[in-house]
């Protein structure tokens, strides 16, 4: 039960936790709403929720009293009082310091928590159940439905935008939620940018073009790369695109519970480095996916995090060679014991349009 993990991960010292922010609200309930608090003690578990949202928690929320949210102050201060809390952790990262000090100042008698329950929240939620990874396998299919599609729409004289609109439009009819970010179509030198905006440029022949983008199905979210070519391509460009396939695939080879973070970036790193391409590679290769685009794990040169079972992250290598093309792949891949499952089933060798 999260409520349990949640407890057990801040330690004893701690008498409860507030909640505060939406998408911690969201994992914990279920529910999905603009505002709320979530108070968590030792022996029960409350949701304090304004009347828009009172009726639709009271039929899907398990686990939590369910209590119409009318003057937070006093009612978390009944409840305060009811179960003898002395300390409450907050959600350090997600709370400013006006918001601290205004808790603060409303409850002199409590000490605030400002470290555990972001970092217990964090953890908990880079474990995947299989509910969870469910959502973001249906996000990815439909992802890759617009992937399948946009390949029979892309012609000579379009723009980015274009490719990018059509992308979000084909999403968001055939059952994405919402869209996981700000699509990205870039091609030709504008592809050198990893994050570049899609521009009124037109689509040129012997061009790449590199499409970021994802769907969002119950606020999980899924996020794969593709780069294409547009008629043929320069040697040199070909040559980058399956150095980067080819350190993509080692990385996936190898891809366990038990190898940091470190560990498997430098698998990648150490072949498109091997290529020559080394100083072309400027990012991370991945990220952990879930209720957020980007959370935990952090797959980088500079990441001690031990990849676990259930962890889903990103495995996306990139060779970005300034004004003349950019070449990025992204899977998505579910950690397991001794291997791994790839939850991207789109094609990966070069694709020509």
């Amino acid at each position: 039960m999260k409520i349990n993990n949640l407890m057990t991960n801040i330690g004893d010292n701690v008498d409860a936790a507030l909640i505060t922010n939406d998408i911690s609200r969201r994992y914990l309930t279920g529910m999905k709403s603009s505002a709320g608090l979530v108070l968590v003690t030792r022996e029960e578990s409350y949701l304090l929720i304004d009347f828009r949202y009172y009726e639709t928690a009271r039929r899907e929320v398990n686990d939590f009293e369910v209590i119409m949210l009318t003057d937070a102050t006093k009612q978390l201060n009944d409840l305060i009082h009811k179960h003898d809390v002395k300390c409450i952790a907050i959600e350090g990262q997600n709370m400013s310091v006006s918001e601290l000090s205004l808790y603060q100042e409303r409850f002199p008698s409590i000490v605030f928590e400002s470290d555990k329950l972001s970092k217990a929240l964090m953890k908990m939620r880079s474990i995947k159940t299989d509910e969870e990874i469910a959502k973001i396998e249906k996000a990815q299919r439909i992802a890759e439905r617009a992937f399948s599609h946009i390949l029979d729409y892309i012609r000579v004289g379009i723009t980015e935008k274009d490719v990018a609109l059509e992308l979000d439009y084909f999403m968001l009819r055939n059952g994405a939620h919402a869209l996981s970010f700000d699509t990205i179509a870039v091609s030709g030198g504008n592809g050198s940018s990893p994050h570049g905006v899609p521009t009124d440029k037109n689509l040129s022949s012997g061009e790449l073009l590199t499409m970021d983008f994802g769907a969002v199905v119950d606020g999980y979210h899924s996020d794969m790369t593709r780069t294409i070519a547009i008629g043929e391509i320069p040697q040199k460009a070909e040559e980058a695109y399956y150095t980067v396939l080819d350190a993509q695939n080692k990385a996936i080879q190898n891809a366990f519970a038990g190898l940091t973070g470190r560990e498997l970036d430098k698998i990648a790193r150490d072949h498109i480095e091997s290529k020559g391409y080394g100083s072309y590679f400027g990012h991370a290769l991945g990220h952990g996916v879930g209720m957020e685009i980007h959370e935990e794990p952090r797959v980088s040169p500079k990441s001690q995090t031990k990849l676990c079972e259930n962890m889903i992250i990103t495995v996306e290598p990139g060779i970005y060679i300034s004004r003349e093309f950019g070449i990025r792949i992204e899977d998505m891949i579910v950690i397991g014991k001794d291997s791994n499952i790839n939850l991207t089933n789109s094609p990966k060798n070069l694709i020509k349009v």
